[in-house]
């Protein structure tokens, strides 16, 4: 009966998708699609060994130009990253927007410095992890569950004592109601195109994408539904701090 009830839920959300479309600075919008680097393609990455896992394979240059704007950012700023369900944006009468709730998982962030922020190059990038938010078993609630209560929004905060200069950051979701075997997983990222100014002159730690994630890593292929998870590992590297 519960595989039944695993390959129904399946079913009806399969076409349940998430886009990263908005960045707000300091709780001022800085446009809907602006400064984003927009799918034309809203389905999730599955293979952490892609090249797709970077900024969202589904960017096509002849479909989906890179947008020419670079976002203005402090250093030690808040930034909220805006999710939906579909480019068109928030919508009351989708039950799927931002995300299906059964899309539960951890939401994390991460920041590359770049020559140009409007490169078109993505690979070879060294990434740092500036945020993440996975399971708090005392609640039962995922950081899915809280950026839908939020209406698609998450916020957390631009270190302040990186260097100044360009920036990709790479906003991720990972959906795990599939994600008992590998590949199962779900992956939405998409990258915005920032430029802090301020800051100091840390050097943090790096990882790659890919490289980072291992699709044996645990926080990448477990069961949500049985046993209940009382502990998740979210993965890829510790949070850098100033």
């Amino acid at each position: 009966m519960l595989q039944l009830q695993t390959l129904a839920l399946f079913a009806s959300v399969a076409s349940a998708h998430t886009i990263f479309q908005e960045l707000w600075v300091n709780g001022v919008s800085q446009g809907h699609l602006n400064g984003i680097r927009v799918p034309d393609y809203d389905g999730p990455i599955t293979d952490v060994s892609s090249n797709d896992i970077i900024c969202n394979g589904g960017i096509n240059p002849y479909h989906t130009p890179i947008s020419s704007t670079i976002i203005p950012v402090t250093a030690g700023a808040q930034v909220t990253s805006e999710w939906h369900h579909t480019l068109s944006g928030a919508s009351a009468s989708d039950s799927a927007d931002p995300i299906d709730p059964s899309h539960k998982g951890p939401v994390i962030a991460y920041l590359a410095k770049v020559n140009n922020a409007t490169q078109s190059t993505v690979t070879g990038l060294s990434w740092f992890k500036i945020y993440e938010d996975g399971f708090d078993a005392s609640t039962n609630t995922w950081a899915v569950d809280k950026l839908i209560a939020n209406k698609g929004k998450v916020s957390f905060n631009i270190p302040s004592c990186i260097a100044a200069g360009d920036y990709l950051l790479r906003v991720e979701i990972i959906a795990l109601h599939g994600a008992s075997s590998y590949p199962g997983a779900q992956f939405y990222m998409e990258c915005a195109q920032i430029h802090v100014s301020g800051g100091g002159s840390k050097s943090p730690s790096t990882v790659s994408f890919p490289g980072a994630y291992k699709g044996s890593d645990p926080g990448i292929t477990l069961s949500i539904y049985y046993p209940a998870v009382t502990n998740y590992t979210i993965p890829g590297p510790s949070v850098f701090t100033c």
